[in-house]
């Protein structure tokens, strides 16, 4: 009897360290629940980027060493914003150039690395940076600078399949870190500046296999894919012509370069959308939905179940992708989110109803607020850069001095959001710029902006401010100056503690209520990335990846020059508390 057994106990044990070594939906919706891995860009899909480990904590962090650091290596380095991601005492992290390194969390040994043959026509915007990968099943699935998508098996590294997005010779590219939402592999595009058509994506992350598509420009027709890859239309965005003039939606930008969040609650991921093509807003009369925006969808249908425009008819590049975060408040699903506009937005999360909004810098020029009966910005006319037809050579448009810059209040770095103490960390830049419009006709694959500008500093002391901020109130609870701008996420943590990087080289730490630095380190390179952390063997670690690029020293005018003694680097850091 107990020979008989054995094969099958041996069959169950084996089933059972398969399914552990496999990463499930169910895991993936517990991730930010979970402290020993780090299976989503946001530390859990609603992109909270909040750990409630304690081990570190203002009293023990005096105690917080380097445990190992892993160099990208090569000439290859630029700016670096990747997430790690931990599982099965792993590490992913994507470095920039389209590659990709698995690492034993332990040690820091390379297990193997994937590197992506890139061609030499690619047209990224800001910077060759990857934002990090996605986890499911036994893949690791990350986007490239030529527009396409790869799953790689996450012990061995060797591709087990791979799909084109679109034509990287149209400017199109991938930067943002996949989301895995119910069994779905959704992603968005990068190219708003090349007159691209911005749109969500939802894939089998098995296969690759398209399931629907959902555009973010009013007029175009969204798609649905059925197991054995039929094609059939899934209904317009919007309504074709409504808040567009003529053919400009048909180049419409609004690209959803930064990826998206997910609440299981709602059933709805949200997706920021970027700036309408072109930049020059005469050309465009109307709202241009679906630019600018926060952007609901029902991940089962890929139909928008609602939106929220942060920016109508935007004329000064103010971007909509910033991540939207959902949190529990006075018993309601709400979600937050801060603008590159320079407002916070709190919209409820089911409906997208606008709860509140306020300034998170202290200059805001393009409007003198948001009014929260409409939801929409109370414009300063006078501060919309001019008709560039209107001027005497019919070259250039009036100049308007507009705050904040182009590069926004906030960027690309993820904020955080603490449940313990109900605040966001937001890392906030305090800028202006010169800006004009110009005259511009559409071109496949050229630059299509239709704009000239200048980022200008508006303070001697500071650009950067790590701010906390309470989303009841809009009020400003403590603040963190820095001289150079802040390009890093954050991460915040049940020990009272705030995490984020600077461009001068430093991860540091501060008091999650008081804002007091407790600690810092410097990486050796600026830090642009987001900091993690994860528990393995009742120890508590803290990564960052380090390594100064991005759209600062590329676009950035005057503060570019402000900081162009920072170094480029390509390193993963990781941390311990010394026994």
């Amino acid at each position: 009897m107990r020979l008989k057994l054995l094969p099958l106990l041996l069959t169950v044990g084996l089933a059972s360290m398969t399914a552990q070594a496999t990463v499930t939906d169910q895991m993936i919706e517990n991730d930010a629940k979970t402290t020993g891995d780090i299976l989503s860009w946001g530390l859990g899909t609603q992109g909270q980027r909040y750990s409630p480990l304690k081990q570190i904590n203002p009293k023990s962090i005096d105690r917080l060493v380097p445990a190992w650091s892993f160099s990208f290596g090569g000439e290859k380095q630029r700016g670096q914003q990747s997430q790690p991601l931990i599982h099965k005492g792993k590490m992913f992290v994507t470095g920039s150039y389209s590659r990709i390194y698995a690492l034993d969390v332990a040690t820091g040994k390379k297990l193997w690395k994937y590197e992506h043959r890139l061609p030499d026509g690619i047209m990224p915007c800001c910077d060759v940076i990857n934002r990090g990968a996605a986890l499911y099943d036994n893949l690791v699935i990350f986007m490239t600078l030529d527009a396409q998508i790869v799953a790689l098996d996450q012990n061995t590294g060797d591709v087990v399949w791979k799909e084109k997005i679109d034509n990287y010779a149209d400017g199109y590219s991938g930067t943002a870190a996949p989301l895995i939402a119910g069994g779905l592999l959704l992603t968005g595009v990068s190219g708003g500046e090349f007159g691209v058509v911005g749109r969500v994506e939802a894939r089998n992350p098995k296969t690759g296999q398209l399931v629907w598509t959902r555009p973010t420009v009013e007029g175009h027709m969204g798609y649905k894919w059925d197991d054995k890859g039929n094609r059939t239309e899934n209904g317009i965005s919007g309504t074709t012509n409504k808040t567009w003039p003529g053919d400009l939606w048909k180049t419409g930008g609004a690209a959803t370069w930064l990826g998206g969040t997910f609440d299981s609650k709602t059933g709805l991921a949200y997706f920021g959308s970027g700036n309408p093509a072109p930049w020059n807003s005469h050309l465009r009369k109307g709202d241009n939905l679906f630019s600018c925006s926060t952007i609901a969808i029902d991940i089962k249908t890929g139909q928008i179940k609602w939106h929220y425009q942060n920016t109508p008819n935007d004329g000064w590049d103010y971007d909509g992708v910033n991540e939207f975060i959902t949190y529990d408040q006075d018993g309601r699903r709400l979600g937050g989110k801060a603008d590159r506009n320079g407002f916070f937005y709190v919209n409820d999360a089911t409906t997208g109803q606008l709860v509140n909004a306020f300034p998170f810098v202290k200059k805001v020029t393009w409007a003198t607020g948001i009014d929260l009966k409409t939801g929409r910005p109370n414009f300063v006319p006078e501060n919309r850069p001019g008709d560039p037809t209107a001027g005497a050579d019919g070259k250039k448009g009036q100049s308007v001095f507009a705050a904040p810059g182009f590069l926004g209040g906030k960027n690309q770095m993820p904020m955080a959001y603490s449940p313990d103490t109900g605040l966001f960390y937001v890392p906030a830049n305090e800028w202006g710029m010169e800006i004009w419009n110009e005259p511009v006709t559409y071109k496949k694959g050229a630059a299509y902006l239709g704009a000239g500008f200048t980022i200008k500093t508006l303070n001697e002391d500071y650009i950067g401010a790590m701010r906390a901020m309470d989303p009841k109130t809009g009020k400003i609870v403590w603040e963190v100056k820095n001289n150079a701008p802040l390009w890093s996420g954050v991460l915040t943590t049940g020990g009272n503690l705030v995490f984020w990087g600077t461009p001068e080289g430093y991860l540091q730490a501060a008091d999650a209520k008081t804002g007091k630095i407790v600690w810092k380190f410097q990486t050796g390179s600026g830090v642009v990335a987001p900091p993690v952390t994860w528990e393995q063997n009742g120890q508590q670690f803290v990564a960052v990846v380090s390594g100064w690029g991005g759209a600062v020293p590329l676009w950035g005018g005057d503060v570019a020059k402000k900081v162009n003694y920072l170094e480029q680097g390509g390193s993963v850091w990781v941390f311990k508390l010394l026994k």
